[in-house]
């Protein structure tokens, strides 16, 4: 099965080179803003990470998809670690705890991060205690080249930072870092490349709503289920919350939509299939008519819709869109 998946992820890398809660407060009547059409640039091989704020109209950040691996729960009380999915990357717990005796993938059944984002669905889930060795898959780079293989043990986490060993398999670069904890940040970020390094990722958790970003979206009709590299828009864990409006003209929808439709905390709600190939002409469409009320870090709420995928010279991978403070 994990050749079937790995093949899958391959081919489109090379094709693509590419209970008591309080109630909310009602939002008063206040004048919209305007409607605003901007673009941001992921590059036509989606090498980009681009983190975007609708308040301030502002690409708040951008990185290379290829700077980190790992992400670690900063919370006080935090202990789950997130894949970069934007690598296609995938993690097999070994159920050893002997580091040296882990050589090889022979064996393994390697896991993904669910693309919902929920923090209990991912593929290294509850390590504590355990100090089980993973394996973990890093993925490939922006021309589909594979990044290799890392074993690591998760070794402890307090209120304040992990401790993380990782090598590669045959035993070569050794290193026990400590990462961090920052709770203004959603996750701390490891790069596992050479000798590792913490990487600066995400902005401040309060100064951004969605990223543009490469994911592994999977798709469960098929048998067995296929996880499928995908480029679209995530949003952010602290607060965002997103519906889809499909059924009403952008021009159309107003604040007082918002209590006709689930806004939902799932980070894929955008997604990436507000677009589609063309077979006829060769390039990707939008559909202009997929519409989407997001709730900000801020609390505001905006209607978002794409209407390009292109830039002005025809090179895809500049992601332009509408958007108005309602």
């Amino acid at each position: 099965m994990i050749k079937t998946i790995k093949y899958s992820i391959l081919v489109l890398v090379s094709a693509t080179l590419f209970s008591c809660e309080k109630k909310e407060l009602p939002v008063p009547a206040h004048d919209p803003g305007d409607v605003i059409t901007t673009s941001v640039s992921m590059n036509s091989d989606y090498r980009y990470q681009l983190f975007f704020d609708l308040e301030t109209n502002t690409m708040v950040k951008r990185n290379l998809k290829t700077d980190w691996d790992l992400g670690f729960e900063t919370t006080a009380s935090g202990f789950h670690i997130i894949l970069n999915t934007a690598k296609a990357m995938f993690s097999a717990n070994t159920f050893q705890t002997d580091f040296s005796l882990i050589t090889d993938t022979t064996g393994l059944s390697f896991k993904w991060d669910e693309p919902s984002g929920h923090i209990d669905s991912t593929a290294i889930k509850d390590w504590r205690g355990a100090q089980n060795v993973y394996v973990i898959d890093r993925g490939y780079n922006e021309i589909g080249l594979h990044l290799g293989f890392k074993k690591v043990v998760f070794q402890s986490v307090n209120s304040t930072e992990y401790v993380v060993r990782f090598a590669n398999l045959d035993g070569t670069n050794d290193i026990t870092y400590q990462v961090a904890k920052d709770d203004q940040y959603n996750f701390s970020f490891l790069s596992l490349n050479g000798s590792g390094s913490i990487a600066s990722i995400q902005p401040l958790k309060e100064d951004w709503d969605i990223v543009f970003t490469q994911y592994i979206n999977i798709f469960y009709d098929q048998d067995p289920p296929l996880p499928y590299l995908v480029t679209g828009t995530i949003t952010n864990r602290n607060k965002v919350e997103v519906a889809q409006v499909f059924d009403k003209d952008f021009s159309a929808i107003t604040l007082a939509d918002v209590a006709n439709y689930s806004l939902s905390p799932n980070i894929n709600t955008i997604g990436y299939d507000w677009k589609f190939y063309d077979f006829d002409t060769g390039q990707y469409a939008v559909d202009v008519n997929q519409n989407y009320i997001i709730k900000s870090t801020e609390g505001k709420y905006f209607k978002l819709h794409f209407i390009d995928f292109y830039n002005t010279s025809g090179i895809k991978g500049t992601p332009t869109f509408e958007f108005q403070e309602m």
